[in-house]
């Protein structure tokens, strides 16, 4: 089974790269973009604007398609993921939903994160790792 998912690409003007901890599985404990499975019916815009909002307290102004990446998920499910520029249009970073922690980080900070897997290669293919 294939379970359509969005995530956000999100920078800030020191250009940081929007991460969130992942509170559950699949991922608990390691650190991503923010984003999820889109509901019945729901555009992929309209899903990334909800994710980012549930998970980070941000209303954000979806962009271009970075790029799609497949996943394995539990019992045999495949999440395929399209990953959306995006910036912010108001709110205050903080840790909602499924998300245990929210912070901005610089490429450093990448290094040393537990990172969920295939981030960073994702972003380093796609040209949309922080310049900082």
């Amino acid at each position: 089974m294939r379970v359509n998912c969005v995530g956000a690409i999100i920078f800030d003007g020191s250009d940081r790269l929007l991460l969130v901890q992942r509170g559950h599985p699949p991922g608990m404990g390691s650190w991503s973009i923010p984003g999820g499975r889109l509901e019945p019916g729901e555009t992929d815009e309209a899903g990334l604007r909800r994710e980012v909002l549930e998970e980070t307290g941000l209303r954000v102004r979806v962009g271009r398609l970075a790029g799609t990446v497949e996943r394995p998920g539990p019992g045999g499910v495949t999440y395929v993921i399209r990953d959306y520029l995006a910036t912010v249009a108001g709110g205050v970073a903080r840790a909602g939903d499924d998300a245990a922690d929210v912070r901005w980080c610089g490429r450093a900070d990448l290094a040393r994160l537990p990172l969920t897997e295939g981030l960073l290669e994702s972003l380093t293919e796609w040209d949309a790792l922080p310049r900082v």
